[in-house]
């Protein structure tokens, strides 16, 4: 068993190489950009929206308790569409350095998570190939398996989900290799 005291600095570097990763991924490489459409007559429909005086939160059209979800009257709800879910965040400018703070603390929590399991189940001076495959398993699980929920349950398109879950599994091999060079030997 090696402690989690004695994984800190791949955890932490785990972690920079990932947001590293990330960064390029998603400003320089930009192939996410096609997953997002505008909407058509945005004014419009913003305009409509503002005046709901939505707060932040999860909306879903049309909506509907289980109870009522199969009467005749919301099946042609559903039936004349649209359906969808709306996500809204709080008006004012967008605060980039928040999400990149909280996607940092995130590929910390991945980290420190990879390094439990790991460091339960791989003994020091291990090789590097069993550490990867230990430490590149669980983080590909902590990076990769969570979008596909969103295309089961929120109609995301597929598309977009493979495109995160390949982000996830670089990111997965990415902690993976750094476990494996930084392992107590």
């Amino acid at each position: 068993m090696v402690p989690l005291a004695a994984l800190w600095l791949p955890i932490l570097l785990s972690a920079v190489i990932v947001f590293i990763a990330s960064s390029i991924m998603h400003m320089a490489l930009k192939y996410h950009q096609s997953s997002y459409r505008q909407l058509p007559d945005e004014g419009k429909i913003l305009d409509v929206l503002r005046g709901a005086k939505l707060g932040p939160g999860l909306y879903t059209f049309p909506y509907t308790t289980h109870k009522d979800m199969k009467t005749p009257e919301m099946q042609e709800k559903f039936k004349q569409g649209p359906v969808g879910f709306v996500t809204v965040m709080p008006s004012g400018a967008v605060n980039i350095g928040k999400f990149m703070g909280l996607w940092f603390v995130f590929c910390l929590i991945v980290g420190v998570l990879v390094a439990y399991l790991t460091g339960h189940t791989v003994a020091p001076g291990a090789s590097y190939r069993h550490v990867f495959r230990v430490a590149g398993t669980a983080a590909i699980l902590g990076y990769a398996v969570g979008p596909i929920v969103n295309s089961i349950w929120k109609g995301q398109p597929w598309g977009m989900t493979i495109k995160e879950v390949v982000d996830g599994v670089v990111y997965g091999l990415l902690t993976a290799g750094t476990f494996g060079w930084l392992w107590p030997r």
